[in-house]
């Protein structure tokens, strides 16, 4: 579960980490207020606007800038509410601005340069380790930094059963040039970013740029925070961070009709059972000259209901030119299945409006195949693979 920079930046601030101070805001109004009141509490006189989407490069479509006076803050937070935010993390068409986080200005004069480096805590998964990601170029993005000075990139590996040591937080400082003050406090700084990335169950968090600011201070500028959502439910206060808005819609619905579905770019719709078969029939599209659509898995029951939901939501996607249904009758039979497919068909009607191939393999797998070949309906059906494979393939060239 992704959360905005505001909610991460939370998060952090409960754990000990120094962050950029902010106030979110839905209307010029509230961010002028917001304005007022940042500048009571911190002193600062200009304040950052930054608009609050689940993507990364807002600065470069213009989600991000900076504010001299109250006018102003008025006058850019009135720009990027409402708009359509379009960066190198969203589609074309962009995410919709439905808040704007007031910051205070931290880059203010005084005894050294401000420097700002890039830092990700994360598994890695190769090892089984926890794993801290850094360098001294922050402010970039980290792949661009990867291909043009890889270098520049530095990981430390933390054994989950240890935690983070203290020598590890010291290398860190080291590795990122920091001396007196600065090198204290980012040793202060890595410490805490670990444990609130342990403590919140998260499955990443992403700091960049982490600022050392002119008085040797370290904070979180921003905060890019993806939580683990199998455990959320020891977080119920994390939960309710969820904004439903950022996400796809068909994904949210399916996801509250609790089928496991992820919305792809293809022309081909699946429904299957179970996650591994599901990879397979994404392949077998694959190979037959389609692109799969969705993933789609309605796990162990597939009844008339359940196969019209699922029918339902992948319909709602105008790419799709036809429908694979690839069943394995393991703990459902496949009798059962065909006839879900039967009522679900009957129950739709006109609104089933491309060719549906179903393959039905297991339990009941020929009494299921007589079924649906003896039901009436415009239901092409397959006993193999390859055979689910070429009907694909039939169907498609014919929507051409």
């Amino acid at each position: 579960m992704n959360l905005h920079e505001y909610q991460g930046k939370e998060i952090l601030n409960s754990f000990g980490v120094r962050i950029q101070r902010g106030i979110v805001a839905s209307t010029p109004a509230e961010a002028v207020e917001a304005a007022k009141k940042l500048t009571e509490e911190t002193g600062t006189g200009w304040h950052v606007i930054k608009a609050q989407v689940h993507a990364g490069g807002r600065g470069k479509g213009g989600g991000v800038k900076l504010a001299k006076n109250l006018d102003q803050v008025k006058s850019i937070s009135d720009d990027i509410l409402g708009m359509m935010l379009v960066t190198p993390q969203t589609s074309a068409e962009g995410k919709l601005v439905n808040q704007v986080l007031i910051c205070e200005d931290v880059y203010y004069p005084g005894d050294s340069e401000p420097d700002e480096y890039y830092m990700s805590v994360l598994l890695n998964r190769a090892t089984g380790k926890n794993m801290i990601m850094y360098s001294t170029e922050g402010g970039m993005d980290i792949e661009t930094v990867a291909e043009e000075t890889p270098h520049l990139i530095f990981t430390e590996e933390i054994d989950p059963l240890l935690g983070i040591m203290p020598f590890q937080a010291r290398k860190v400082a080291f590795n990122l040039g920091l001396s007196g003050v600065a090198f204290k406090e980012m040793t202060k700084f890595v410490t805490a970013l670990y444990t609130a990335y342990i403590k919140s169950d998260s499955a990443m968090f992403e700091i960049n740029p982490v600022l050392k600011t002119s008085d040797s201070k370290i904070m979180a500028v921003d905060a890019k925070v993806s939580l683990d959502e199998n455990a959320l439910y020891r977080h119920k206060d994390y939960a309710a961070m969820r904004d439903l808005r950022e996400e796809n819609p068909i994904e949210v619905e399916a996801k509250a009709a609790g089928l496991n579905y992820v919305d792809l770019d293809g022309n081909v719709g699946c429904m299957v059972n179970g996650a591994g078969l599901a990879m397979g029939t994404m392949d077998l599209i694959k190979e037959s000259g389609g692109e799969p659509a969705n993933f789609l898995d309605v796990g162990g029951t597939a009844d008339a209901a359940r196969v019209e939901t699922a029918f339902g939501i992948i319909l709602k996607d105008p790419n799709v030119k036809a429908i694979l249904v690839n069943i394995f009758g393991g703990i459902v039979r496949c009798d059962r299945v065909a006839q879900g497919v039967v009522d679900a068909y009957k129950s739709m009607g006109d609104k089933i409006t491309v060719p549906i191939i179903c393959r039905l393999q297991g339990t009941n797998a020929k009494e299921a195949k007589e079924l649906i070949d003896n039901s009436g309906m415009e239901i092409i059906s397959a006993t193999e693979f390859q055979e689910a494979a070429d009907k694909v393939q039939e169907v498609l060239e014919a929507a051409k």
